[in-house]
């Protein structure tokens, strides 16, 4: 794809001014009376053209509302940023991504740059376009914007909590430097180009944050003899206690219970509870806990981060 075929989307910035390339032409008059009261003469100055030149500006700017979630091993992860050209003429921009950033506590692991190509905003794999400098750098006309997303990849070895930038850096192709400096005969529509305030590059970060979680499971048994006792002789009812306690700030998904029914035991029907409620054995009546093939097992679905669920059931010793 051609970058004239990119979609751009609009921006509310305002570029710098008049469109570079616009000739400003002014004309001077003046006027007398003919001598002996004759009609009024006007003659016209020589014509003064000037030609704007072009101001490279750009500006960079995260678009992600705040820290993007993600969990460690985590590929192609999206941070989102809009490039609008803020100069006054048409211009490519050369764009680049820094994960190296000083500061933050992981590195990701940089995969590539794509560019909205339908101009939705939202990242559409297989339809954006993977952009290669030199080869498609995005040419702006002045306002004019373009949503970029860099894609990387989340270390396995990355803990909860921790944060990563990732910067996203525009340049104008035509030249950067200090404000002032005059690149002549290169501006837009044939006049010099002029470095803007923003030197002609500007870069925003965007930030990742790690949310993970893992689940601690601690098992205990209470036992019940026919005596009254605690005692583990034959007919005792053995009651086992499982406290399933998730550690970190993210969810856990599809979070499940399983234990097998320990041999020389006979498990005891409907004996199963999750927080002291009652569930049934079976598998198909919709409520979280089953009994089959001789293990029970609950289904906790999705529990958040530093949250408990206790399970209970009986067997009695044969």
């Amino acid at each position: 794809m051609s970058t004239a075929s990119l979609v751009m989307a609009s921006s509310a910035a305002q570029a710098a001014g008049t469109v570079a390339g616009t000739d400003i032409v002014n004309v001077a008059q003046a006027t007398y009376d003919a001598p002996g009261g004759g009609t009024p003469v006007t003659i016209d100055s020589n014509v003064v053209t000037i030609k704007v030149d072009e101001l490279l500006d750009v500006t960079v700017v995260s678009s992600d509302p705040g820290d993007v979630i993600v969990s460690p091993g985590w590929t192609a992860q999206v941070l989102t940023y809009q490039v609008t050209n803020s100069g006054n003429g048409s211009e490519a921009f050369t764009l680049s991504a820094d994960t190296a950033r000083p500061g933050d506590e992981f590195d990701a692991t940089f995969e590539m740059v794509i560019l909205d190509s339908n101009g939705n905003g939202v990242y559409d794999p297989g339809v954006d376009t993977i952009y290669t400098p030199g080869t498609n750098d995005p040419v702006l006309t002045p306002d004019e914007s373009i949503t970029v997303f860099i894609l990387s990849a989340i270390p396995a070895s990355v803990e909860d909590t921790e944060r990563a930038e990732i910067e996203l850096s525009a340049i104008a192709n035509t030249g950067s430097g200090t404000p002032g400096s005059i690149f002549a005969g290169q501006g837009d529509g044939g006049g010099d180009a002029v470095v803007g305030s923003t030197g002609a590059r500007d870069a925003d970060g965007g930030y990742f944050m790690v949310q993970a979680s893992d689940v601690n499971l601690v098992k205990s048994a209470t036992i019940i003899d026919p005596f009254g006792g605690s005692e583990a002789v034959p007919g005792a009812v053995i009651i086992y206690q499982l406290v399933a306690t998730t550690v970190g700030t993210g969810d856990l998904d599809n979070l499940a219970i399983r234990d097998e029914i320990p041999a020389d035991t006979t498990y005891k029907a409907e004996s199963i509870t999750l927080e002291g409620a009652p569930l049934s054995d079976a598998a198909s009546d919709g409520d979280a806990g089953s009994f089959d093939s001789g293990s029970i097992a609950v289904a906790l679905g999705t529990v958040p981060g530093g949250q408990t669920r206790t399970i209970t059931f009986q067997v009695t010793i044969d």
